[in-house]
């Protein structure tokens, strides 16, 4: 059995119980409800918000051993807060009342990867904004990058491997992108169809003083500047995944955006 993610706003509620209560209570249901029909194992999908904010940055790549600090209100958003919170209550749930179920959590990074129509998820947000010029020029804000038809070879990777039981998986490729890499993808890759992305830097300090007046950016701010890197070798070793190179992703994000018209 499978849950897949919850929603990703572009920007943040006024309250975080606005995404921890569907997030924390609605995983909690599948569980129970997958428990006592007797499923043999459930994939829950989390996310590297889980894994990688509180404790600011560092040189090593973050792990599956790496929990969110989801205390910190300085370097989390709520949907981080969210995302941590729902997946700890899942081990902490299955530990007491699991039973025979068995419970494997996906944590993907930024999903990127070609949409099927013009509701999308907010990830895909950073590309089409790149694309249509709404973004005139370049913060520092940077991501680990994951294609979505990789996340879903994931998820059935970690349903049907015996050894999964029990474990985190991150799904990323390792990589880490920022938004100036990105795109330099898309300028290259499209051609005239890319030529209202920006190639101009904005400094920080700028970046800060439009956060004022940008609630997108305001929300954002305890990540720019911040290279947060992860490692999938867990996944791979284990579960013998394999991801596409980022740059086919984003421009299979970028075309496909472009194809049915939605930039």
């Amino acid at each position: 059995m499978l849950h897949v993610a919850s929603p990703v706003p572009t920007v943040d509620p006024k309250s975080d119980d606005e995404l921890v209560r569907p997030a924390r209570d609605g995983t909690l249901r599948v569980l129970k409800a997958a428990r006592d029909a007797g499923v043999k194992r459930i994939v829950v999908t989390s996310s590297i918000s889980a894994i990688i904010y509180g404790g600011g940055v560092r040189e090593k790549p973050f792990t599956e051993a790496d929990w969110t600090d989801e205390t910190n209100r300085k370097d989390t958003s709520p949907y981080d807060r969210a995302k941590t919170i729902a997946e700890r209550a899942a081990w902490a749930w299955h530990k007491a009342e699991g039973g025979g179920l068995e419970l494997v959590t996906v944590n993907p990074a930024l999903v990127l990867g070609p949409v099927l129509g013009s509701d999308f998820s907010a990830s895909v947000e950073a590309v089409r904004k790149l694309l249509d010029g709404s973004i005139p020029a370049l913060p520092r804000f940077g991501f680990s990058v994951v294609d979505v038809r990789d996340v879903a070879m994931l998820q059935l990777l970690g349903m049907t491997t015996p050894a999964a039981a029990g474990q985190r998986f991150i799904g990323s490729n390792d990589d880490f992108y920022w938004m100036a890499d990105i795109a330099e993808i898309l300028k290259q890759g499209l051609g005239d169809k890319g030529r209202k992305v920006p190639s101009i830097s904005v400094p920080d300090f700028l970046v800060r003083v439009i956060a004022i007046f940008d609630p997108v950016a305001r929300g954002r701010l305890y990540e720019l500047g911040k290279p947060r890197q992860v490692s999938s070798e867990k996944a791979r070793r284990m579960l013998g995944w394999a991801t596409r190179p980022v740059p086919e992703t984003i421009l299979d994000t970028a075309r496909s955006l472009q194809a049915q018209g939605l930039v």
